[in-house]
C-alpha cells in the first residue's frame, strides 16, 4: 500500500514538475501573432480631399508650385516590442494584444496618415517575429490602391535599442527604416545592440524555465502565462558570430551591433536603402547623466549617408533646447559629483540629499549629523550605475522627489533633461574631418509618436492618455520587468545602488513611476513630396525636405531666397554662400478636430474596432483651421573647435515673426545682416507656432510653487483615474528642419 502511495505521489509530482516546466518553456499559451490588417483602403474621395486642403492652403500664403505635404509616422511599436507587450497585459491594466496589422488599420483609417513604419525593438524580433512582421507590412501595402496613388505607404522597420551603463558607453536609440519591401531589399534579420546595461546575453537575465513556469501559473490571470510564453521564444534564440558576414549567418540567431559604427558597417555589409533615425535623446529614464553626443560625431559612429535624420519631438517628450543646467559634474579627473542647484534647476541628487535630510532631521537627529548623511547621499546618487541613482533613497514616493531634473522652461520636457543631448547641442557640435574641412551632423528634423500600442499618429486628438500615450508605464513597478524581489524598507539612511539582474527585473533601476507623468500623445513627421508613392515619399526624407509637428498637422514651407542655384532652396539644404542669405517662411495651422469619426473609417473599419483601436475618435477634420501665433527662428553657429562653449553658439530664438491670428496663415521674411562679415557656417530653423490650446501631459507634475519657484506639491498624471486626460494648456507647434548656409570653402581656407 505505502508502495502505491509512494508511486502516485511521485506520479503527481512528476505531472506538477513536468506542467510547471511546460508554461516555462512556453508550451501552455498561444505566441502572440502579428495579424492581418482587416480595413479596405481609404476611399479616393477622401485622398483627393486631403491633398486639395493642403494645396489651396499653400495657394492662399503664396507658394506657387507646392508639392504635396503627408504626414506620417515613423516610429511606431506593436506588442511584439517587450514593454509594448507587457503594457498590453492584464497586469499593467491593458487590455490584450495590438498587433502589427493593428497599426496598418489605425494610420489608415483611426490617425488617417498618409505613411508610417513598424520599429519594434529588434532585442525581441525573433525570427518568427520578424517574418510575421515582414508579412504583415508587406499586406498592409498590397491592400494601399495604386502604387503610383496609393492611400498609404508603410514602410518596414526596427528599433536599435542601445542602453549603456555610463556615459562613456551610452549611444541611445536609433530606428532602422528600409527602403524596400522585396526579398532582395530587406535584410533576413534586424540587427539589435544586443543586451542593455553591460549584460552579456539577453538570455542570463531569464531565470530558469521552472521558475518562469512557477512564475506564470501563479500569475496566470493577470497574464502570467502569455508573459512567460513571451519570454521562452527569446530564449529559443542564440547569439549570431562576430565579425562574420551578415549573409553567412544563420537565419535563426539574434544578430546585434554595440556600437553605432558596428550598426552602420552591418548595414553597408547588406547594401540595403535605409535611413537611421536617433531618438529620445534627452530621456533621461534610461539615459545616464552627463550623457552627450560628442562621443558620437566620429567617422566611426556617424555615418551621414544613412543618418540623416533626427527625432525633435515624440510622446516621450521633446528633445530640441539645450540648457546650461548640469544634472552631474565631473571634475578634471572624471570623478563625479553633485551640482548646486541653480534657479531654474533643482538636480535630482541634490533632491536626494535633501530628502534624507528631511528624514534624519523628523527623527530627532542633530543637523550636523543630518548634513553628513545628506551629502553621502548626494555623492551615492552620482556614483550609482545604471542611472539608478533614485534607489539610494530608500522607499520614495513620487511626490518627494518635486520637480528635480527637470528641465522647467523647455517646451513639453522628455523626463529628467538631458541637455548635453538635445538636438540643439548635438547640432552645435563641429570637429575637423581631417582634411581641413567640417565635420558636423547635419541631421533633417522630423517628430513621431514612438507609440506601444500599434497605434501610429495618436496626436491628432488630445484623448484617450492611457491609451494613446504609455501613461500605464508606471504599473509596471508590479510586474516582472521592473519588480525588486527584495526591496529596501522606508530609511532616513542612504544605501549604496548596485544593479543586481538575479535580483531585480531590467527596468527595476529606472524611476518608471515619476517617468510615467511625461508621456504625451505624441508628434508627427511631415514630408514635402513631389507624390505619395513609396520612392517619392522616401526621396523627400532622403533630402531632408521634412519637418516634425508636435501632433496637430501644421503646414510649414521654409525657403532660402537668395539660393546660387536658380530658384528658392528649400528646408534640408545645405548652399554656399557670400551675402547674407534670405529667408522667407510660411505656416498654416492645423484644423480644429470634428468628434468621432468621419463616414469613410466608420465604414470600413466597424463599430467594434472604432471604439476599441480608435477609443471612439479619428482624425476628423473641420473646415476651420486654427490661427499660428508667432514664427520663431532659431539660429546655431556650429563650433569651429571643439572646446567652444556651445551654449553662445545657440541663438533661441533668433528672430520672432509676430502673426495676426489670420486662420489663412502667417508669412514672414527676414535677412541675417550678420552672416557675411561673421565668417562662419551658420544653420536656421523655423518653429511655427499655433495658439494655446488644452494637451495631454503638457503639465506632467502639476506644481504648486512657493514665492521662490519652488516645486512644493505636486499632482502627477500618473495615479488619476483613467478618464481623467491630464489636460493642460500648451503651445503646439511644427520645427522645420534647419537650411544649412556655409562660407565658401575657398573664402574659408584663405583667411
Amino acid at each position: 500500500m505505502l508502495r502505491k502511495l509512494g508511486l502516485i505521489l511521485v506520479a503527481v509530482i512528476a505531472l506538477v514538475v513536468g506542467v510547471v516546466y511546460a508554461a516555462g518553456i512556453g508550451l501552455l499559451s498561444d505566441e502572440w501573432t502579428a495579424g492581418q490588417p482587416s480595413a479596405g483602403e481609404v476611399s479616393q474621395a477622401v485622398v483627393d480631399s486631403r491633398e486639395g486642403a493642403v494645396r489651396e492652403s499653400a495657394l492662399d500664403v503664396g507658394v506657387a508650385r507646392p508639392k504635396q505635404i503627408l504626414f506620417g509616422d515613423l516610429h511606431v511599436h506593436s506588442t511584439f516590442s517587450f514593454d509594448a507587450f507587457t503594457l498590453s497585459l492584464p497586469m499593467t491594466g491593458g487590455d490584450g494584444a495590438h498587433p502589427v496589422s493593428d497599426a496598418c488599420d489605425f494610420a489608415r483609417h483611426c490617425s488617417a496618415l498618409d505613411f508610417w513604419s513598424i520599429n519594434d525593438h529588434a532585442i525581441t524580433l525573433t525570427p518568427r517575429r520578424w517574418n510575421e512582421t515582414v508579412d504583415a507590412i508587406r499586406q498592409c501595402n498590397e491592400i494601399a490602391g495604386s502604387e503610383s496613388n496609393p492611400d498609404l505607404v508603410t514602410y518596414l522597420g526596427w528599433e536599435w535599442t542601445q542602453v549603456g551603463a555610463t556615459p562613456e558607453t551610452h549611444y541611445g536609440h536609433k530606428n532602422v527604416i528600409v527602403r524596400g519591401l522585396d526579398d532582395v531589399e530587406i535584410p533576413t534579420r534586424p540587427i539589435a545592440a544586443g543586451a542593455p546595461l553591460g549584460i552579456d546575453d539577453i538570455n542570463d537575465t531569464l531565470p530558469s524555465p521552472f521558475l518562469m513556469g512557477a512564475y506564470g501559473l501563479y500569475d496566470r490571470e493577470r497574464g502570467g502565462i502569455d508573459f512567460v510564453t513571451y519570454q521562452a521564444e527569446l530564449m529559443r534564440d542564440e547569439d549570431c558570430a562576430r565579425d562574420v558576414p551578415v549573409r553567412d549567418l544563420p537565419d535563426d540567431c539574434r544578430e546585434s551591433a554595440s556600437t553605432p559604427g558596428e550598426l552602420f558597417a552591418k548595414l553597408d555589409d547588406w547594401g540595403f536603402d535605409s535611413l537611421v533615425i536617433p531618438h529620445g535623446t534627452t530621456w533621461g529614464f534610461y539615459t545616464p547623466m552627463g550623457s552627450a553626443w560628442d562621443k558620437q560625431l566620429t567617422l566611426d559612429n556617424h555615418d551621414p549617408n544613412r543618418q540623416k535624420l533626427i527625432e525633435v519631438f515624440s510622446g516621450h517628450g521633446n528633445s530640441e533646447e539645450v540648457r546650461s543646467f548640469e544634472e552631474i559634474a565631473f571634475d578634471e579627473n572624471g570623478v563625479p559629483s553633485c551640482p548646486l542647484p541653480t534657479n531654474g534647476y533643482l538636480p535630482s541628487c541634490w533632491r536626494a540629499g535633501e530628502i534624507i535630510a528631511e528624514r534624519c532631521l523628523a527623527e530627532g537627529s542633530s543637523e550636523e549629523e543630518c548634513a553628513d548623511r545628506a551629502a553621502r547621499a548626494r555623492q551615492l546618487y552620482v556614483e550609482a550605475p545604471n542611472n539608478g541613482g533614485a534607489n539610494v533613497v530608500p522607499a520614495t514616493q513620487v511626490a518627494e522627489w518635486q520637480d528635480s531634473g527637470q528641465c522647467r522652461d523647455c517646451f513639453q520636457p522628455s523626463f529628467n533633461y538631458r541637455p548635453k543631448s538635445s538636438v540643439q547641442y548635438i547640432m552645435s557640435l563641429g570637429r575637423d574631418d581631417g582634411e581641413g574641412g567640417p565635420f558636423r551632423f547635419d541631421f533633417g528634423f522630423i517628430a513621431a509618436s514612438d507609440n506601444h500600442s500599434a497605434r501610429p499618429g495618436t496626436g491628432y486628438k488630445e484623448v484617450a492618455r492611457t491609451e494613446f500615450t504609455e501613461g500605464r508605464f508606471g504599473e509596471m513597478r508590479n510586474t516582472p520587468v521592473a519588480i525588486v524581489f527584495d526591496p529596501p524598507e522606508y530609511s532616513s539612511e542612504p544605501i549604496p545602488y548596485e544593479f543586481d539582474p538575479s535580483a531585480a527585473g531590467p527596468l527595476s533601476a529606472f524611476e518608471v513611476e515619476r517617468g510615467a507623468s511625461f508621456f504625451l500623445n505624441g508628434g508627427l513627421a511631415a514630408v514635402h513630396a513631389e507624390g505619395r508613392d513609396r520612392d517619392s515619399i522616401w526621396n523627400g526624407l532622403d533630402r531632408k525636405e521634412v519637418y516634425g509637428t508636435s501632433g496637430p498637422r501644421i503646414l510649414l514651407w521654409f525657403d532660402l531666397l537668395n539660393s546660387p542655384a536658380r530658384g528658392a532652396a528649400p528646408m534640408g539644404s545645405q548652399v554656399e554662400l557670400r551675402e547674407n542669405p534670405i529667408f522667407q517662411v510660411k505656416a498654416v495651422g492645423s484644423f480644429e478636430q470634428k468628434a468621432g469619426c468621419g463616414p469613410d473609417a466608420a465604414q470600413k473599419l466597424g463599430a467594434e474596432k472604432i471604439a476599441r483601436l480608435c477609443q471612439g475618435e479619428c482624425y476628423h477634420p473641420s473646415t476651420v483651421r486654427r490661427p499660428i501665433s508667432r514664427i520663431e527662428i532659431v539660429r546655431i553657429r556650429p563650433q569651429r573647435t571643439p572646446n567652444e562653449d556651445i551654449v553662445g553658439l545657440v541663438d533661441d530664438p533668433w528672430k520672432v515673426i509676430d502673426c495676426d491670428g489670420n486662420p489663412e496663415g502667417c508669412v514672414g521674411t527676414f535677412v541675417d545682416d550678420e552672416y557675411a562679415r561673421g565668417g562662419r557656417d551658420v544653420l536656421y530653423y523655423a518653429r511655427a507656432i499655433e495658439a494655446p490650446s488644452d494637451a495631454v501631459g503638457a503639465d506632467p507634475l502639476g506644481c504648486r510653487r512657493d514665492e521662490s519657484g519652488r516645486c512644493v506639491q505636486v499632482d502627477p498624471c500618473f495615479g488619476r483615474p483613467s478618464d481623467d486626460e491630464c489636460l493642460a494648456q500648451t503651445e503646439e507647434r511644427a520645427w522645420s528642419s534647419p537650411i544649412f548656409v556655409n562660407q565658401p570653402r575657398q573664402s574659408l581656407a584663405s583667411r
